[in-house]
């Protein structure tokens, strides 16, 4: 489908990309993998067209539609979220804009013979075509369903796309570029500002989307569940896997072992070469076979080994001081800002040498908390206490704003490092990829997500025992993340940490808090067992409604004990469903309400436009609206079907 031929991308004196060769075939998955700055964002913008190479090319066919999701993207302004979502299916509301002119201008023409006529007919078969593959059965729906899937509630969907932050913006991006079902599907970072239930969803949709995608993504399970082909940047070239990422690392370090081996034969050979010649060299007896070596070496094509990325070095948390046995402890905790209520009722403890992890929906108070444990923030009811002799280590989500700008990064860690430590500056930075002249650079100059890694590292300095990290991997490569989640592992204090890396949580903690609509859950455990339990919690609940009763009762008495409990929780179950339907018709019934007064608004105008008025946008808006509302009218009668049957 799309080739990249002999391409090579090159800055001044330094060549980022050199000579690379690939293909992307309709069924591939791909996972970009390589260390940070290593060329991976480039070679997404290069495919799409936001940068040229400075030799070699990207041929694309024509037709070939691209959806491309960067890091950094602009908030949307001016529309509600849903609003946004919809201008996904731009192109089709055109086409069918499209056919309706040609059908009425069909049956308006009697020339069935002339070539205009015949034109007219062809081009009604091409839309006819387009829309098939195109169009949804109800893009209102599918936005809805898409959108929620990614993260936001129903009652959000009408707010302005500027009241949510950055990270939220992305998510509508993205929910646009799938809903508008792109031939090739490119995604730098889509999971950096999703939480774990957003990400198993888009995880879903990945498995199953139809055309081909190059992912850039940091979160190894991420790529183990939704690639099945791996090209790795290593030093300006690349190799190309046809695996996903954790069978990519196996043949990859099998692919290095044979390398070196080989290299170190070659070398071999070359030493002995090189010693018959210089043996020999004057001797007139063995010249003809001195020639032959020497010609033999000069022809000789080199082994070159690829140099393994050995800059995050092992580095390890300063032991910690001791504190109380109880570490944190809140008792019938209220928190919230103003009139919002965040989540109430938390009953929390954690106890000296935990690990523990704040999992849940962005929003739903897992920053909120960190911010009361850090003062930041007085609950508003009941009782938050940090525990004797706690000292924090606090790496907030905004922390890489907190850093003087004016100092370098070398500067930033010695500032603030005291004793033995100050040695072994230069290798922690090392373990945080800064290294030769990249901790003489100005943080100013620096990009978030270095910034980020240097928040990071400054933690390593001094000795706390309690971490409290918000999404510390948020900006960190596999290998950092890896370097990270050792240090994390062998430190011997306490960790609270909110992150949605699911296997960089994996086997680091032994408890988690879940925040979910306004209250706190303790799970014990790991996070694969929470995903699991959560998985089948509904099941679990259906199970318990007609699970026979335990004690030892009369046939008789038991029978119509569990006939009564089956049909209390039976009603119970279809009550729920019913206010599910309910609840859904009254969003309907808000969202009807509100496209009928957009339409009759426009319809005033259309009635007596002003100068000023384009009667061609004005009557394209209102037939957008009376699409959106024949299909909201739709499923509001649908569903108030259900509820009469």
């Amino acid at each position: 489908m799309i080739s990249i031929n002999s391409l090579t991308v090159a800055y001044g004196g330094f060549t980022l990309l050199n000579d690379i060769n690939f293909h992307i075939s309709e069924s591939d998955k791909i996972g970009l993998v390589g260390k940070n700055g290593a060329g991976k964002s480039t070679i997404l913008k290069l495919i799409c067209g936001l940068q040229n190479p400075t030799t070699g090319k990207v041929a694309v066919p024509s037709g070939v539609k691209i959806g491309y999701l960067p890091q950094i993207m602009e908030h949307h302004r001016g529309r509600s979220v849903i609003d946004e979502a919809m201008t996904a299916f731009a192109d089709m509301f055109a086409l069918e804009d499209e056919l309706e002119r040609i059908t009425v201008e069909l049956s308006a023409r009697q020339d069935y013979e002339s070539d205009a006529y015949q034109d007219l007919i062809i081009r009604m078969n091409e839309v006819n075509d387009r829309l098939a593959y195109t169009r949804s059965d109800n893009p209102q729906v599918l936005a809805e369903k898409t959108l929620i899937g990614l993260g936001f509630k129903y009652e959000e969907l009408q707010r302005p796309t500027e009241t949510f932050s950055q990270g939220w913006n992305m998510r509508i991006e993205l929910a646009k570029i799938l809903l508008s079902r792109p031939d090739v599907l490119l995604l730098d970072e889509p999971t950096n500002h999703l939480d774990i239930e957003s990400i198993e969803w888009l995880e879903g949709y990945l498995k199953d989307y139809k055309g081909s995608l190059v992912l850039i993504s940091h979160d190894r399970k991420f790529l183990d569940n939704v690639t099945n082909r791996t090209v790795e940047i290593m030093l300006g070239r690349i190799h190309d896997y046809k695996v996903p990422y954790s069978k990519y690392l196996e043949l990859r370090r099998e692919r290095l072992e044979q390398q070196r081996a080989a290299f170190e034969n070659q070398q071999r050979m070359i030493e002995k070469t090189e010693e018959f010649i210089e043996k020999f060299r004057y001797k007139p007896t063995k010249s003809n076979q001195v020639q032959s070596r020497v010609k033999q070496l000069e022809k000789l094509e080199r082994i070159e080994v690829d140099i393994e990325d050995r800059s995050a070095l092992a580095v390890k948390f300063p032991p910690a001081p001791r504190s109380g046995d109880v570490v944190y402890k809140s008792v019938d905790m209220k928190v919230g800002y103003g009139e919002k209520i965040v989540f109430d009722d938390a009953q929390i403890e954690v106890r000296r040498g935990e690990k523990v992890a704040l999992v849940g929906r962005n929003g739903e108070g897992k920053t909120t908390l960190m911010r009361v444990i850090m003062n930041e923030l007085d609950p508003k009811a009941g009782e938050s206490k940090l525990g004797y002799n706690v000292n924090i280590g606090y790496y907030a989500q905004n922390q890489e704003d907190i850093l003087d700008k004016d100092d370098t990064v070398f500067g930033t860690l010695d500032r603030v490092a005291v004793g033995d430590i100050r040695l072994k500056l230069r290798d922690i930075l090392g373990a945080f990829l800064f290294r030769g002249e990249d901790v003489d650079k100005k943080v100013a100059v620096l990009s978030g997500g270095e910034r980020a890694r240097l928040a990071m590292a400054k933690l390593i300095l001094k000795p706390y025992n309690l971490l409290a990290l918000d999404e510390p991997t948020n900006h960190m490569d596999i290998r950092s993340k890896d370097i990270l989640k050792q240090a994390l592992k062998s430190y011997d204090g306490t960790l609270i940490i909110v992150s949605h890396d699911r296997d960089f949580l994996d086997g680091l903690v032994d408890k988690l808090y879940e925040f979910r609509d306004g209250k706190v859950k303790e799970h014990l455990g790991g996070v694969q067992e929470f995903l699991e339990r959560r998985r089948l919690e509904s099941l679990n609940e259906l199970e318990r409604h007609y699970k026979p009763a335990a004690e030892e009762k009369p046939a008789e008495v038991i029978q119509k004990k569990e006939e009564a409990k089956q049909e209390y929780q039976a009603k119970k179950f279809i009550s729920k469903e019913e206010k599910k339907i309910r609840n859904r018709i009254s969003f309907l019934e808000k969202g009807i309400e509100d496209v009928e007064a957009k339409m009759k608004e426009i319809e005033a105008v259309l009635m007596n436009p002003g100068p000023g008025d384009d009667v061609m946008d004005l009557t394209r808006a209102y037939l957008e609206h009376k699409r959106q509302l024949d299909y909201k009218m739709e499923e509001w009668e649908k569903l108030n079907e259900s509820l009469e049957n």
